[in-house]
């Protein structure tokens, strides 16, 4: 046995051409054969002997297991040597520490013939080789982990802003992000683009936002990427990033409070739809008018209170977390919704089941999801944290809402628009509202085939300038400017 402690000799010197073996060890440094378990199988053939590379608990990383001396190798671990030969049982080793950032690991060869000077040199360059592999991908490795733990902190700030808890999601984001959240208004953004260049996309928001800005990827869709900023020109920084990738859309709230975040983000989404419309790819939601802001202020309050009334009796936290899931179930499939809030799908549904028992609702119904969709957002942008309504306030009910000149005249407008399609679109878009959102029903009911319901919602959508297809505020919108027109009835609530 014998022992070294003067370290790993170099690679051979620039004097002279390199050999054939040493060519090949350095083509594994090659950004393409980076992989020390082909490194170590490829020092085994070339050496005719049995390899293996263990950590300092002696599991093996590559290789075969092989019987060492333990003291050989408690030596190397310590550091006490660097290198190490042993021989006995008709076999010959070569031992070698290679470190690494985690720990010291050991490479160890053997074979029945002795080391004659070119496989030592074989073995000993290719110590250095593995050395750096590891290196290498140890840094990569803790690189990568870095960035998946902030994109996970990104995400968790994001998920106390949409259940409105500002308070915790500042004390989180100042530790990496000082000052981030700081502002008491935000907008938010999505960013859509093919799934595959959403990555790229990230990079790029959070290179022109500069760490001044809440970029998240969406937890429910692939293609979208969520940036929630405090400052006005993350707007034209957004856009110009738009410009720059084709077949990329940028939708916008309006500036909200952050514990408005959840609201801001569903216009965002309602934005986006009329984006995909539009020759810059872009759209802001107060682009657009909408019935809220058609309808007396304080009739509306009055009315959202009642309607809302039975969950006054829950507690502050409870309420608000209801509230919050329901808003967001409202405008996304519950799946979607537990991947945005970090919570289980069983959980969405239960939460919006105990608002549909509350408000004595069925969801079911796109007409009442309309309706209580205008007043929980109602509750938020107009009540601004009351819990109530104003006493003095008049409270005509939901008919008296909708039947006001100014949202009468919007509705018709927007409606009229589908008259000039000779395929009678609006009909089959009513059909298709009463049935629940269902083709199959609105087909029978209409005596035409699903497909053709599915063709006519789909080419009312950009007549619409809203997406219909799928939930969410532009449908809702859709769904109240039918019942203003008496073209659908309206649903019953118990309070409202």
């Amino acid at each position: 046995m014998a022992g070294r402690g003067d370290g790993i000799r170099r690679m051979p010197g620039a004097a002279g051409e390199p050999s054939g073996w040493a060519r090949e060890l350095l083509g594994h440094l090659r950004p393409a054969g980076r992989d020390a378990r082909r490194v170590v199988d490829w020092l085994a053939a070339t050496v005719r002997a049995e390899v293996t590379l263990q950590d300092g608990d002696g599991t093996v990383l590559a290789g075969t297991r092989l019987r060492l001396d333990e003291s050989l190798v408690a030596d190397l671990g310590s550091g006490r040597i660097a290198s190490a030969a042993w021989e006995g049982e008709e076999r010959h080793q070569r031992l070698v520490r290679i470190g690494r950032p985690s720990g010291t690991c050991v490479l160890a060869v053997s074979r029945e013939t002795p080391f004659d000077r070119h496989a030592a040199d074989v073995v000993t360059h290719t110590a250095q080789v593995i050395e750096l592999l590891l290196a290498a991908h140890e840094t990569t490795a803790a690189g990568h982990r870095l960035q998946r733990a902030t994109a996970d902190l990104r995400l968790a700030i994001l998920q106390l802003l949409m259940v409105e808890d500002a308070v915790a999601a500042r004390r989180v984001a100042a530790g990496l992000w000082p000052g981030l959240l700081d502002a008491d208004t935000a907008c938010v953004y999505v960013v859509e683009s093919a799934p595959e260049r959403r990555e790229r996309l990230v990079a790029e928001c959070l290179d022109d936002t500069r760490d001044e800005a809440l970029v998240v990827r969406c937890p429910a869709m692939d293609g979208h990427v969520i940036v929630v900023s405090p400052r006005e020109s993350t707007a034209s920084e957004l856009r110009a990033l738009v410009g720059r990738h084709p077949d990329t859309f940028l939708g916008g709230s309006v500036w909200q409070s952050l514990a408005r975040t959840a609201t801001a983000y569903g216009q965002a989404v309602s934005a986006l739809a009329v984006a995909r419309f539009r020759a810059d790819k872009t759209a802001v939601y107060a682009e657009r008018t909408h019935p809220e802001r058609l309808m007396d202020p304080a009739v509306l309050r009055g009315w959202t209170g009642r309607v809302l009334r039975p969950l006054d009796t829950l507690p502050h936290h409870t309420r608000a977390e209801l509230l919050a899931t329901t808003r967001l179930g409202l405008e996304f499939t519950a799946v979607n919704t537990a991947k945005i809030l970090g919570v289980s799908r069983n959980t969405v549904r239960a939460r919006m089941e105990r608002v549909e028992a509350m408000l004595g609702v069925d969801f079911d119904d796109l007409t009442t999801r309309a309706v209580v969709h205008l007043a929980l957002h109602t509750q938020i942008n107009l009540l601004d944290g009351q819990t109530g309504p104003d006493r003095g306030a008049p409270s005509p009910g939901l008919s008296g809402l909708l039947s006001g000149p100014a949202v009468g005249a919007w509705a018709r407008e927007l409606l009229g628009r589908l008259d000039r399609d000779a395929r009678n679109v609006r009909r089959t878009l009513r059909a298709w509202i009463a049935s629940g959102g269902n083709a199959e029903r609105a087909a029978q009911s209409l005596g035409v085939h699903p497909q053709t319901v599915r063709e006519h919602v789909r080419s009312a959508e950009p007549v619409l300038e809203r997406q219909l297809l799928a939930a969410g505020t532009g449908l809702y919108e859709v769904v109240l400017a039918h019942l203003a027109v008496g073209d659908l009835e309206q649903p019953v609530l118990t309070a409202g």
